[in-house]
């Protein structure tokens, strides 16, 4: 597993563009691409009994039409992002309890409305912990950056 990702300008500005139109909900979508390099985000709806305020859900409807619009798109499903509303861009024991060891998570921070720090995480083969990676971030693979967002 690598910890390394790459995302294109048009992938973070859509990334971070979802966080903002949420706020001050938790937003949440996939990440499509191959070889560690993203190239289109799916956004997710938040469905969560516990409230989008704090937590997100993937429901597994969620991720099958994530995995769909992948194949669509000639990519794979390469992990998820999701946002932090006035909280920074590490993970909480709630993502450590929902997450996958072979998905990258890129969390962003939302304070007050405006997308700030983002990351990206890893969680560990034996599910103890995470550990951050490097969000390398890449050419414009789009002239037109709408096709980085499929909703």
């Amino acid at each position: 597993m690598s910890s390394r990702l790459t995302i294109t300008p048009d992938v973070d500005a859509a990334i971070r563009a979802h966080g903002q139109e949420t706020y001050p909900h938790e937003c949440c979508g996939a990440l499509v691409g191959r070889d560690g390099a993203v190239a289109a985000i799916v956004a997710l709806p938040n469905t969560t009994d516990e409230g989008p305020r704090r937590r997100f859900m993937v429901r597994p409807s969620d991720y099958q039409l994530a995995e769909r619009r992948a194949t669509e798109l000639g990519g794979e499903l390469l992990g998820f992002y999701h946002s932090h509303p006035d909280h920074p861009a590490r993970p909480s024991q709630y993502d450590l309890d929902h997450a996958w060891p072979t998905f990258a998570y890129i969390i962003v921070a939302v304070a007050s409305g405006v997308a700030g720090a983002m990351t990206v995480w890893y969680l560990q083969e034996d599910r103890s912990r995470f550990e951050e990676g490097s969000l390398n971030h890449g050419e414009n693979s789009h002239p037109d950056p709408a096709p980085a967002v499929h909703r």
